[in-house]
């Protein structure tokens, strides 16, 4: 199996079984974030206690790409703290925009390394940012001390 075949695999996966998806209470935050171009929509919560992600769950509706990256993302970011959920977006954010170019470390982004073949295709490049930037909004909102907003 080629590594293509195997970030296929890893993505299907993702979009198959869903991890962290439905909304659960308690939480802090929720957005609203939509891609207007593809019309892909997810809805996110963050709790974060005593300076960890503690849950982010959503819903989501639209292609395989963005509902895989949000349950990638998800995994990667409870139980870490705030900052460092917002400096694996950032880290993520070059690599989905780097056309192929920037690699990721697979030791910090886990299942994440599969969206490197994304960063090729510029039309699903924010489907692939979608849960990315919804929970950079909803951590800086978090962060920033506001309370539940759509």
């Amino acid at each position: 199996m080629s590594v293509e075949q195997l970030y296929q695999e890893i993505i299907l996966d993702h979009y198959r079984v869903k991890r962290n998806a439905g909304l659960r209470e308690p939480y802090e935050v929720e957005v609203h974030h939509v891609n207007p171009s593809c019309g892909d929509e997810l809805t996110l919560r963050v709790a974060v206690a005593d300076g960890e992600v503690t849950d982010v769950s959503y819903e989501a509706v639209g292609c395989s790409i963005s509902q895989a990256s949000t349950s990638v993302m998800s995994d990667l970011v409870i139980g870490g703290s705030p900052e460092h959920a917002l400096e694996l977006h950032d880290g993520f954010q070059t690599m989905i925009q780097g056309q192929g170019k920037v690699s990721l470390d697979e030791d910090a982004y886990g299942d994440a390394v599969a969206f490197e073949g994304v960063a090729q295709f510029p039309a699903r490049v924010k489907c692939a940012m979608l849960g990315w930037a919804a929970v950079r909004d909803a951590l800086l909102r978090v962060m920033a001390g506001a309370k539940e907003e759509s």
